[in-house]
């Protein structure tokens, strides 16, 4: 994904300049004053048609034919749109079009606009997609109107020519009515078109802020308004925003930025004054009655109940078989520490992988046999390692690896086997006889016998195994501390969880 999209606000121009080159700057001039206050990345669209061709010669001059009289009212010659991209760029934007013919797509090109724009009217004329593709400019494409069929086509087009695009989530209609809306479609185009940037275009009641925060919320990355600028002579349609909604507008879509976004790459973020709070409610162990040191302790010797005290154990860490470590007096704070042993760490590595798994949509069905890889011991597994499950092992063999977040597999090669990995879920970084090769979702990496090889993930992976068939001793690690280990030393298998 194209780092131009993300995060991107669109003020749309369309006809608001409403023919006057002047009336442009001064709406171009507010919005450069919005983006600066905020610090955003922001781009000017203006839009673009030769009406000498575009408006066939008999309809020229018709009231009655909706937007001719609109369009014809508006016109700007190319010169004077490119006083409006020097305007645009003078204030620190973005400049883009959205062209509605090929002379337009000839504009964008002669005055080396950043983006082009699709409208969604346009979004199934192959004629002029043909020529915009072959600008090779990065394009956004809205999609109001067309089913997931048509964008499917859409997406193929532009990702068979090898394009840089984002699709829009869009309600063509004007103003959109909010019942209408269905944001949840961005949900869908994340899913459907993972590796592309997914953004929203509002038509709705430009005083409507919640709906711009929802489409954050969902994880737009590109957001889209009609902006304008009202004087004593020119009022605003229905969807269009004045310099002051526009900046309320930004100002909510950065807020749910702000909600939203996770503090930490892979984990939550959690504070130390939420860690205070909860103590605060939580129970801890105390002593029903005097305990010896060497005691071992059963809910029958103790009670439940706040507060719950620094470094005291609580109600959740306490098992049967905790061992008094000394002598405590009757209604005393227990203060002991649930040991660290290989099962805890074994499970505890199960519920994250099983976790990966959920979350990468991979389902395993009920005949499979997995493994913890640990080569330097459970208490090292989350540095070295791996979780390998075996689905099948005959001529051929299918395991699927999962890798924990800053988790490395040691180098190691194969004399038997050679395999084949497609990477599901995450990032991997595969070595291979020295050479490092970044992998993402969907590549494919092939290890031949006798190639050294060793793979890691900076926050996690889920991949693919395809090789001939699996034996037994056939893994030869570079770490002679490794090589040295039986077989049951560095495994542990797991046959349900």
């Amino acid at each position: 994904m194209s780092k131009i999209f993300d995060d991107l606000f669109i003020f749309e121009m369309a006809n608001s300049h409403q023919g006057s080159v002047e009336h442009g700057k001064d709406i171009i001039h507010e919005m450069g004053k919005i983006a600066r206050r905020y610090n955003i990345k922001a781009a000017v669209k203006l839009q673009y048609r030769n009406l000498d061709t575009f408006i066939h010669p008999d309809y020229k001059g018709r009231e009655d034919v909706k937007h001719i009289p609109r369009f014809e009212s508006t016109r700007l010659t190319y010169e004077q749109f490119s006083e409006l991209v020097d305007a645009i760029r003078e204030e620190g934007m973005i400049a883009m079009s959205t062209p509605f013919d090929e002379d337009g797509v000839d504009w964008c090109m002669d005055q080396g606009l950043d983006i082009i724009k699709v409208a969604s009217c346009s979004s199934l004329d192959w004629p002029l997609l043909e020529k915009i593709a072959a600008t090779h400019k990065p394009v956004i494409i809205s999609v109001g109107g067309k089913t997931i069929s048509d964008i499917d086509k859409i997406y193929n087009y532009f990702t068979h020519r090898k394009c840089e695009f984002a699709l829009m989530h869009c309600v063509a209609e004007y103003p959109a009515p909010m019942e209408r809306l269905q944001l949840d479609f961005i949900d869908k185009l994340k899913r459907r078109y993972p590796n592309i940037t997914i953004g929203y275009s509002g038509h709705e009641d430009p005083d409507d802020n919640v709906i711009p925060m929802m489409a954050i919320a969902k994880g737009a990355k590109i957001l889209e308004r009609h902006v304008g600028l009202p004087t004593e002579t020119i009022s605003l349609n229905a969807y269009s925003m004045n310099p002051s909604q526009a900046e309320k507008w930004v100002k909510a879509a950065l807020d749910a930025k702000e909600i939203c976004t996770m503090k930490k790459e892979t984990e939550r973020y959690i504070s130390q004054e939420e860690i205070d709070s909860l103590n605060s409610l939580m129970r801890g162990v105390y002593l029903k009655h005097d305990v010896k040191e060497g005691q071992e302790l059963t809910t029958a010797d103790v009670f439940f109940a706040m507060p719950n005290h620094d470094r005291q154990m609580t109600s959740g860490e306490f098992y049967d078989g905790v061992i008094a470590s000394r002598d405590y007096q009757a209604n005393e704070e227990l203060r002991e520490k649930r040991p660290v042993t290989d099962t805890n760490l074994a499970r505890s590595v199960i519920h994250d992988v099983k976790g990966m798994l959920y979350e990468a949509n991979i389902y395993l069905g009920d005949e499979f046999e997995a493994e913890l890889s640990h080569h330097y011991g459970m208490k090292h597994f989350r540095q070295y390692g791996a979780v390998i499950i075996s689905i099948v092992n005959r001529e051929y063999c299918k395991k699927l690896i999962a890798v924990l977040p800053g988790q490395k597999h040691p180098v190691h090669a194969h004399k038997v086997k050679e395999e084949t990995f497609q990477l599901l879920y995450g990032d991997l970084e595969v070595e291979i006889d020295g050479k490092t090769i970044e992998m993402k979702p969907g590549d494919i990496q092939t290890v031949l016998r006798g190639e050294k090889h060793a793979f890691t993930s900076r926050t996690g992976a889920v991949f693919e195994e395809v090789s001939t068939t699996h034996v037994k001793n056939d893994s030869y690690y570079d770490d002679p501390k490794i090589a040295n280990m039986d077989l049951m030393e560095r495994k542990t298998k797991v046959y349900k969880w």
